[in-house]
């Protein structure tokens, strides 16, 4: 008994520390890697569906030419590789380096969220500060 009455002082101090509220943070769902990889994979598929876009008939119309059978199968795939033989690799080689990216995005961001706070805090304070200095416009002029 005398053992536990000896921390009683303890756990009052630190009472105010365990009241403070948590730094906020982003939700878990959006900081799941497993997110960030679905996301990366959206972003594969819709790339993807973007690059078999058919271009040649358009290519064909701004040129001011009528489109060939060749022109009306050209994609923006065959327009990129045209200029990079090797653009299929190195598109797949970006594209999975952007979970690992965005999920270290979130996280900094997560790390950075509870300074961003009371930066804020702290600049709204100060607007407020200001703002109650400012003249009253309705105060009477001499």
């Amino acid at each position: 008994m005398a053992k536990s009455l000896m921390f009683l002082p303890l756990l009052i101090w630190a009472a105010p520390a365990l009241a403070q509220p948590l730094p906020p943070q982003l939700p878990p769902e959006v900081t799941d890697p497993a997110t960030a990889q679905r996301l990366a994979d959206a972003a594969q598929g819709i790339s993807d569906a973007v690059l078999d876009m058919r271009i040649g008939e358009v290519k064909a119309a701004i040129e001011g030419r009528p489109a060939s059978p060749r022109d009306r199968n050209m994609t923006i795939r065959d327009m990129a590789r045209r200029h990079d033989p090797d653009f299929d690799r190195k598109l797949h080689r970006r594209m999975a380096d952007i979970g690992p990216t965005m999920q270290r995005s979130m996280d900094a961001i997560n790390q950075a969220l509870p300074a961003m706070n009371q930066a804020l805090a702290q600049a709204q304070q100060a607007i407020q500060r200001a703002v109650a200095n400012l003249p009253d416009p309705t105060y009477p002029r001499r």
